[in-house]
């Protein structure tokens, strides 16, 4: 399989990154960042981009991928719903239109949250704007499915670009086994880059993909 990840800078997109270079069934990782990061990795194809609202001069680029494993985010705090829209949506939808001109059967895996709002309705913003993201690329994408863990432990040494979430990770770290029976909502990024994966090469019956599906398929 040839994938893209979005976000691979970011905890959850180095959980999934590690998990693909780890994988022999996958040949080739694209990462598309601002910044280079210079990876070392041959599996590993980089493109530096800096407008990620346009994304029309990378279509050809885009173009024989299997799967793309979005994993951008950001926090919802302090933010009005205009910002958070930008951010959010616009931004997701920008790349998503693109790819999926260049790639229609690509799988599309979107990393969204515990407690998102599909009826686009409810009181809590961030819920909102995350559920018409996740209803519209449903409707863009033939295979496409909406990951929605709770919390997230990372292993294999990753580390968020957040030092509030990195203070939090290591105080929840020796608590981590009397948090994991409750697999409704506690997950881990090594669980999570393997659901991914397993989801693009064999499908779900789900399309919304909460903690407890991604621990079963793993």
């Amino acid at each position: 399989m040839k994938v893209i990840i979005m976000g691979s800078t970011g905890m959850v997109g180095q959980g999934a990154l590690i998990e693909c270079l780890e994988d022999t069934s996958i040949e080739e990782v694209l990462v598309i960042n601002r910044r280079a990061t210079n990876p070392s990795n041959t599996k590993i194809k980089e493109i530096v981009h800096q407008d990620f609202y346009n994304f029309s001069s990378l279509e050809q680029e885009l173009k024989g991928y299997d799967a793309c494993f979005f994993c951008l985010g950001v926090s919802s705090a302090g933010m009005k719903e205009e910002q958070y829209h930008k951010l959010t949506y616009d931004l997701t939808m920008s790349f998503a239109k693109v790819l999926a001109q260049a790639s229609p059967e690509c799988t599309f895996i979107y990393v969204s949250g515990s407690g998102t709002d599909s009826t686009e309705k409810g009181r809590s913003m961030w819920a909102r704007v995350k559920g018409k993201t996740e209803n519209d690329l449903l409707k863009l994408f033939k295979n496409a499915y909406m990951f929605r863990p709770g919390y997230i432990q990372p292993k294999k040494g990753i580390k968020s670009r957040t030092p509030l979430y990195n203070t939090l990770y290591i105080f929840f770290k020796p608590l981590y086994f009397l948090l994991k029976p409750f697999k409704g909502f506690v997950t881990d990024s090594v669980s999570l880059g393997r659901a991914m994966i397993n989801v693009v090469q064999k499908g779900y019956e789900k399309k919304i993909i909460e903690s407890s599906d991604i621990n079963k398929l793993k």
